[in-house]
């Protein structure tokens, strides 16, 4: 194994995205969770600002300051930075994120780790959206390795799925308690324990 490529949401960080339709609802609580969850979608897709999102939702006044009170709520997770200083020793690192390009980029600074990670591909920059397999396949392209010689982390099934098809070694991180027939952890102390 040469690189271990990380997801962001349910992963690298505790919130899984799960928390936002809640979120919102606390404002607008008649809003469906999919008219909340369309310009989310759209801007993952770098169709719309994440600024967009909010004012499509409904919110006025200071977007920005609307948007940092939500991302500050985002915390990482346990173990994230013990592990990740650990393994950057051993294996090439990569982030495959369905994100805003604002959102990720204002979390990765937060919490300073862009400098531990040799490829990030974010779907609002890269207009592409797992489970497709091109974002999948333009991350191992700029690892310049094979798909086989990947480790890719995930906390949702499905995307594990799309990067199993390419060729990828695949681990649930089990942030979403949730029952899968392959390999499992639970934390980063478990993951740690597998690849060192």
């Amino acid at each position: 194994m040469k690189a271990i490529i990380l997801d962001m949401y349910g992963v690298i960080v505790k919130q899984t995205g799960d928390d936002f339709v809640p979120y919102v609802q606390q404002s607008f609580p008649t809003l469906t969770p999919e008219e909340i969850c369309k310009p989310w979608n759209k801007a993952n897709r770098g169709e719309l600002t994440s600024l967009d999102i909010w004012a499509t939702i409904g919110f006025h006044g200071d977007l920005e300051k609307i948007e940092t009170d939500y991302l500050d709520t985002i915390e990482l997770s346990d173990g994230f930075m013990d592990f990740i200083k650990a393994v950057r020793k051993k294996y090439k690192l990569a982030i495959i994120s369905n994100d805003s390009s604002r959102w990720s980029k204002y979390l990765r600074e937060k919490f300073k780790i862009n400098e531990y990670f040799d490829v990030i591909s974010i779907s609002g920059d890269l207009q592409i959206r797992k489970p497709d397999e091109r974002i999948f396949q333009l991350t191992i392209e700029k690892l310049a390795i094979k798909a086989a010689e990947c480790l890719y982390i995930d906390d949702r099934r499905g995307y594990l799925e799309a990067a199993r098809k390419l060729g990828m070694n695949t681990i649930l991180f089990n942030s979403r308690n949730v029952p899968y027939e392959g390999d499992v952890v639970n934390n980063f102390a478990e993951l740690m324990n597998r690849v060192l």
